[in-house]
């Protein structure tokens, strides 16, 4: 775990807690003359501060530790992006927009009774347990150690009225309890004795969702991942979307659950990369990849070989058919954040085509238009840092036009075989190449369709698949070591580059 620092007022705020060495007042802690020293630098740099002072309003005593923090290189809860916005009620309102449902839905369940109600969070956790839900989210938008929320009822609608930053000696001891577990849990070093730390040189957290029917790695391959990693100094983490407001605890985050914008990997991965960590994917892979008309557009406009298509708008219906000059059925229908071959049609004749775009046409005002390629069987290329990874063939599902079936009761898929890249065919390998250079230097899977002499890209997909059994067939263990690799280097560029920026 990175070194920690907890600092406070006084020391004396701290005695009704067990005593732990890392510990700091805040005139100790703003005293402390950080010049360039290699040899003492690197830690510095990879410490995470928690800063527990009052006084935390713009120039306060306890704003520039969290200034001087940030300055110094070292990650620090609360960060000044988050006290400014504290500060601000126009700034708070603006990252607390989306709690209105999540009122409305604990008023209904008789969470909120009267007509204000009071909440004091503690690293995102609260004494009431029907308000653990809001507590996470309140803390997750504006990661503040100690907050207090005040929340009212006017004409029947719950709204938050006030957000400020709490006093450690403020507590109750109820609260002083809560405090020391929640603590505990944000933070595990604390409490631990140096006998039971392992030291790693790094820490990487990979988000994962044990429920999702069809994550993007199963358990072998999170293994790999997680024995790769440690070989090569990386304490690697399992984490899900409850250890949002842990993210700063880490140097790198490696996203294995299947992504969407308007979605908790897409919040999280924004903040990741807030937080200064390695993130992949990251929130622009996300953007870039998630939409197929963003990808059809961008393929289309740079030359990069892909389907025949038209964009439909939802003004549109009723007279679509207009719009297939040049392009014969059957056709493929597209919603634009589909995944897995869900919200994907094959449409016959223009009757079909009205039908079903106007069941799509519900989700989304754009729907994507495509020739239809029939195959055996499409090329997926892995791509990690601009180099090709692994080779892939996917089957169609058997009976089927797709590789996933989701007609029936039970979702089927077909067979695979991995080849190595070198006896993939150039031109496969060229076009992935070039579609995932206009996306950036993540970790992307390219489906590729080829017919005869004809190569086309399908997808960018953000987050591929990395199968045990599947995807490593050919290089094995190498392969988990490569991708951890990467966020090796990454992670040590970015203490590198902190080492550079922080003060003279």
């Amino acid at each position: 775990m990175c070194p920690l620092r907890i600092v406070v007022d006084r020391l004396d705020d701290w005695r009704p807690y067990y005593p732990t060495e890392d510990l700091v007042s805040a005139d100790d802690f703003l005293s402390l003359d950080r010049r360039h020293r290699t040899s003492r630098d690197d830690q510095d740099r990879a410490t995470h501060v928690i800063n527990l002072c009052s006084e935390l309003d713009y120039l306060g005593r306890g704003y520039y530790v969290s200034l001087l923090a940030q300055a110094r290189g070292q990650r620090v809860l609360p960060t000044v992006e988050t006290l400014n916005a504290l500060a601000r009620k126009s700034l708070t309102d603006l990252q607390l927009d989306s709690l209105a449902p999540l009122l409305g839905e604990l008023a209904s369940e008789g969470q909120l009774l009267g007509d204000q109600v009071t909440l004091r969070l503690l690293f995102g956790e609260c004494r009431e347990p029907g308000l653990a839900r809001l507590a996470r989210r309140l803390f997750e938008r504006l990661p503040c150690p100690l907050l207090e929320a005040r929340l009212v009822r006017r004409h029947d609608l719950w709204r938050l009225s006030r957000l400020k930053p709490l006093r450690l000696r403020d507590l109750t001891v109820d609260e002083q309890d809560l405090f020391a577990s929640s603590l505990n849990r944000h933070s595990l070093k604390v409490w631990r004795t140096p006998k039971a730390r392992r030291r790693y040189r790094y820490d990487l957290a990979i988000l994962i969702d044990p429920q999702e029917a069809l994550p993007p790695s199963n358990r072998g391959a999170l293994r790999a991942f997680i024995r790769a990693g440690r070989r090569m100094g990386i304490n690697v983490s399992l984490i899900t979307r409850r250890d949002m407001s842990r993210l700063a605890e880490f140097d790198g985050l490696f996203i294995r659950e299947t992504t969407a914008l308007d979605h908790h990997t897409y919040r999280m991965a924004r903040l990741a990369e807030h937080e200064g960590l390695v993130v992949i994917d990251t929130s622009q892979d996300i953007l870039r990849c998630t939409n197929k008309v963003y990808l059809h557009a961008l393929l289309r406009a740079r030359g990069v070989p892909a389907p025949e298509g038209r964009l439909l708008k939802r003004g549109d219906r009723g007279r679509l058919a207009e719009s297939l000059q040049g392009m014969t059925f059957p056709l493929v229908l597209k919603i634009p954040d589909g995944a897995f071959s869900r919200g994907v049609v094959k449409v016959s004749d223009s009757d079909q085509l009205e039908r079903e775009a106007t069941k799509l046409f519900d989700s989304s005002a754009l729907l994507l238009l495509q020739e239809w390629l029939p195959t055996e069987y499409d090329w997926r290329i892995g791509v990690l840092d601009g180099q090709v990874l692994f080779a892939s063939c996917y089957y169609m599902s058997r009976g089927h036009w797709q590789i996933y079936d989701h007609s029936g009761e039970r979702m089927k898929s077909g067979g695979f075989t991995t080849h190595d890249p070198d006896d993939a065919p150039p031109a496969v390998l060229q076009a992935a190449l070039k579609a995932t250079r206009l996306i950036g230097n993540g970790f992307y899977g390219v489906d590729i369709k080829q017919a005869g002499e004809r190569v086309v890209v399908i997808e960018v997909n953000d987050n591929p698949n990395v199968d045990a059994g599947i995807e490593d067939a050919v290089l094995g263990k190498a392969l988990y070591e490569r991708i951890m690799r990467v966020f090796l280097t990454r992670m040590e560029a970015r203490r590198h580059q902190a080492g550079i920026v922080s003060l003279p």
